[in-house]
């Protein structure tokens, strides 16, 4: 499949994003973070995308005694490590062909199905009891599913459902270039071409990894925002970002 450089459209007439799947990799960033913002302010104080998060709350809500949030937390966890088994066996049927495999999109489908479900049982009203539990596994589920998928890409440096690891790649390889900057002697000019190549390649790392950590903070705030106003569009916005996800890949499919 030839790289889209520009913005096209497939045969259905959905768009193409420019440069592909960096771009579905940052609405899914957008999605994760949404997700994430919406289970800690509306579902008992839980992360249901960060595991990182949600372990250190369920550890203290041990300590502390709490022992509806300690379950909480628990459930979360089991709900994105199914997820993650789920994302898995559908990534096991389909080879990695393309920098957008077809069973990637098929894990996609099924977490914006997932979040459908999580949407409508959001809106429906009362969010206790055993609906609480349901939205949490609901959207651990499909967190867990598109962890699997981004994880199959083989992005380097980039997560989606937490940013430790992003921030982690991006600081060191931004020293990391520093450095060698610093420290490099003058360039001999025959060998100016592959050292721009690879220069070039990093770069483009190196900002994709800075939009990652920019979307992901912007997708919170946002949340919030609509959240502290009870605005319905609070969980429409990590559903039309994985959507619009899907349907832009089932177009590249259809493209290629």
């Amino acid at each position: 499949m030839a790289k889209v450089t520009a913005l096209s459209f497939g045969h259905s007439g959905v768009p193409i994003f420019p440069q592909g799947r960096n771009t579905m990799v940052l609405v899914l960033t957008w999605a994760a973070s949404a997700v994430d913002a919406i289970s800690y302010l509306g579902l008992g104080h839980v992360f249901t995308a960060n595991m990182t998060g949600n372990a250190v709350l369920l550890g203290v809500a041990i300590g502390q005694g709490q022992g509806l949030a300690a379950l909480r937390s628990i459930i979360a966890l089991a709900g994105f490590v199914v997820g993650v088994v789920l994302g898995a066996i559908i990534l096991q049927k389909g080879p990695q062909q393309t920098d957008w495999p077809l069973a990637v999109t098929r894990a996609v489908l099924l977490e914006g199905i997932i979040l459908g479900v999580f949407t409508i049982a959001w809106h429906r009203g009362a969010r206790g009891g055993a609906m609480l539990y349901a939205l949490i596994t609901l959207s651990a589920l499909a967190m867990g599913i598109q962890s699997a998928a981004i994880r199959h890409l083989k992005v380097p440096g980039i997560a989606t459902t937490y940013i430790t690891g992003t921030l982690t790649s991006l600081v060191a390889e931004l020293t990391a270039w520093i450095y060698r900057f610093r420290s490099s002697p003058a360039a001999d000019p025959s060998g100016q071409s592959a050292a721009s190549d690879v220069t070039a390649h990093h770069d483009r790392g190196k900002r994709l990894q800075a939009l990652v950590l920019i979307i992901y903070v912007l997708a919170a705030l946002l949340s919030a925002f609509l959240q502290a106003r009870h605005s319905r569009l609070v969980t429409l916005s990590p559903l039309m970002a994985v959507a619009l996800v899907a349907l832009n890949a089932i177009a590249r499919h259809r493209h290629g």
